[in-house]
């Protein structure tokens, strides 16, 4: 085993305190409602694609 495999942690880091809600795990993500129709509207096309 190198030296470099030694310094790899065995586990992911540990979060500072357990998930206590869903609204620990939100994000402001998009700025704009815009922005989250332009990304669905997107995501949609996308999937659609190759349906033919």
């Amino acid at each position: 085993m190198s030296s470099a495999d030694s310094e790899q942690p065995i586990h992911p880091p540990t979060r500072p305190r357990p998930i206590a809600s869903l609204d620990d795990l939100t994000a402001e993500t998009f700025g704009t409602d815009e922005e989250v129709e332009e990304f669905v509207a997107f995501t949609y096309s996308e999937r659609r694609c190759d349906v033919a």
